[in-house]
């Protein structure tokens, strides 16, 4: 008599797939995954490079104007230096000064004081965001009263409320607290921050199918306990890309306060300082342009790899 083996049987029930291969398939795909948008990062960097350079090629050397209006910008090498250069400023130093650092260090070290108060700004904006959702998912009537305020408070300029923010903070007087300069700058960068999160984790905290909800009452829980249980894990794919746009919006809040606030140290003062010096050094402004740039990045990627770590909760995130 044959004695047949029994098959081996994975946690998904699946003879013909043995959980080990399903596992390393499934790794080889999430590293795939991770690679493929950095390498569309790099293709869609040297795209623009590519054009910048075409452009100022066989562009006019006084731009594209329609209608009195300029349109597309002058092909001079002032107005357009060459990738290469602005690249090799990097390197050199901020001035003639034989003990000036170089520019590239200059910029990080203004990209380090920038982040830091972007930072402060982003989680003050997501305890905000998070609290107006929280409370416009509990009562309906909030709802309807907090969201159009909270969605008109972004058309308000920032170039003209940054500076009434400093002069407000200047007055506040709590005992032995001063307000710093920095303070107003976090606050702005915070105002830019919370929008997305209040929007998204209310969108978040309201995706759960009303039989789930239905079935968790029929279990006598608690708001408290839908809260924990249901809603929070359902709005992870929701609040991670809010919490991403968040940070990058407290990055352009930080710098645009810098600048209408003319607070000393961060990157957006230096880039109005560099600016200034265009004429003679037409590529030394782009240093704290690309400074900007890669704190964007960074801000938007420390959040990415927040939500790696809760990527069993992410399932439906690209559709959220």
């Amino acid at each position: 008599m044959t004695v047949t083996e029994p098959p081996t049987i994975t946690a998904a029930g699946d003879p013909a797939h043995p959980l080990p291969a399903r596992v390393a398939r499934r790794r080889a795909g999430e590293g795939r995954g991770m690679v493929r948008p950095a390498l569309f990062g790099v293709a869609g960097v040297l795209a623009v490079a590519l054009l910048w350079e075409l452009y100022k090629l066989l562009g006019p050397a006084d731009g594209v104007v329609i209608g009195g209006l300029r349109v597309l910008p002058r092909t001079t090498d002032l107005a357009m230096p060459h990738v290469w250069e602005m690249l090799t400023r990097l390197a050199e130093p901020v001035t003639s000064s034989p003990s000036a650092r170089p520019l590239w260090l200059e910029v990080l070290l203004a990209a380090l004081v920038t982040l830091g108060i972007a930072a402060v700004g982003w989680l003050v904006g997501v305890v905000v965001g998070f609290a107006f959702a929280l409370i416009m998912q509990r009562w309906r009537i909030a709802e309807w009263a907090l969201l159009p305020w909270i969605v008109l408070s972004q058309t308000v300029p920032l170039i003209a409320f940054a500076p009434l923010v400093k002069s407000w903070g200047s007055r506040i007087e709590i005992g032995a607290f001063e307000w710093a300069d920095w303070m107003s700058v976090a606050l702005i960068a915070s105002y830019l921050a919370f929008f997305p999160v209040a929007v998204g984790a209310l969108r978040g905290l309201q995706s759960p199918d009303r039989i789930h909800t239905e079935l968790l009452y029929t279990y006598a829980a608690t708001p408290w306990q839908t809260l924990v249980r249901l809603r929070l894990p359902a709005a992870v794919p929701f609040l991670i890309p809010a919490l991403r746009l968040g940070a990058a919006g407290a990055i352009v809040g930080a710098v645009v306060a810098e600048v209408s606030t003319g607070l000393q140290g961060g990157i957006g003062r230096i880039l109005i300082q560099y600016a200034g010096q265009a004429s003679g050094d037409p590529a030394k402004p782009w240093g704290p342009i690309f400074g900007a740039v890669l704190l964007g990045l960074v801000a938007a990627g420390s959040v990415a790899l927040l939500g790696a770590t809760l990527k069993n909760y992410r399932r439906g995130e690209d559709n959220a």
